[in-house]
């Protein structure tokens, strides 16, 4: 029993070696965060591509309620500590009508810009709209996608369409539930598949 804690406590002593002696360990890169949060559609993209230009890149949104903001659309971006530069730029599309959004979607992939996430945002006038937001990688090839957007009430017909464009060859990249303009409450789903 004494020699298998007299193991242990030399194992620590050896993996805690580099910091005693002063040695330098490896340690992993700090991150930096920023978060957007907006009542505004038009506010979220000016303010994402600020943060682009200091550095930051776009990770997560969520719209909702906040407890002080109240209806708001909330972004996280991120910096890594050894750099990353101002190499992307944000647009954001924010509808009721799935049909606009696709053709809006595929005319921004051909310019260059990728989905990178959805969210379904509610103003503070009472509409909801799925909000998009694509992201262009200035140093990156560009218009690489075709997108094709599905929307429906029922999911039994969701997974019929899905099927249908999943033979296709689309992957799918993300689903809200929104309030349509035609539709009611409809499940949008956003798919994509190389050019």
């Amino acid at each position: 029993m004494k020699s298998v804690r007299m193991l242990l406590v030399l194992g620590l002593a050896v993996a805690s070696a580099p910091v005693v002696s002063g040695m330098k360990v490896p340690t992993s890169d700090v991150i930096s965060y920023r978060i957007v949060a907006t009542m505004r559609t038009g506010t979220m993209e000016k303010e994402l591509n600020e943060g682009a230009a200091a550095g930051f890149r776009f990770q997560a949104v969520m719209g909702g309620e906040t407890a002080v903001g109240g209806k708001e659309v909330v972004a996280v971006m991120s910096r890594p500590s050894t750099g990353g530069g101002s190499r992307y730029q944000y647009k954001l599309l924010a509808t009721n009508k799935t049909g606009t959004m696709q053709k809006e979607m595929q005319a921004a992939s051909d310019l260059g810009f990728e989905y990178r996430g959805q969210t379904v945002f509610e103003s503070a006038f009472g509409g909801k709209e799925v909000v998009v937001i694509l992201e262009k990688d200035t140093e990156g090839p560009s218009g690489g996608h075709i997108y094709r957007l599905l929307a429906t009430t029922k999911t039994s017909t969701m997974e019929k369409e899905l099927k249908e464009v999943g033979e296709a060859g689309f992957e799918v990249l993300g689903m809200t539930v929104g309030q349509t303009a035609m539709g009611g409450k409809e499940l949008v789903t956003i798919t994509r598949k190389k050019k």
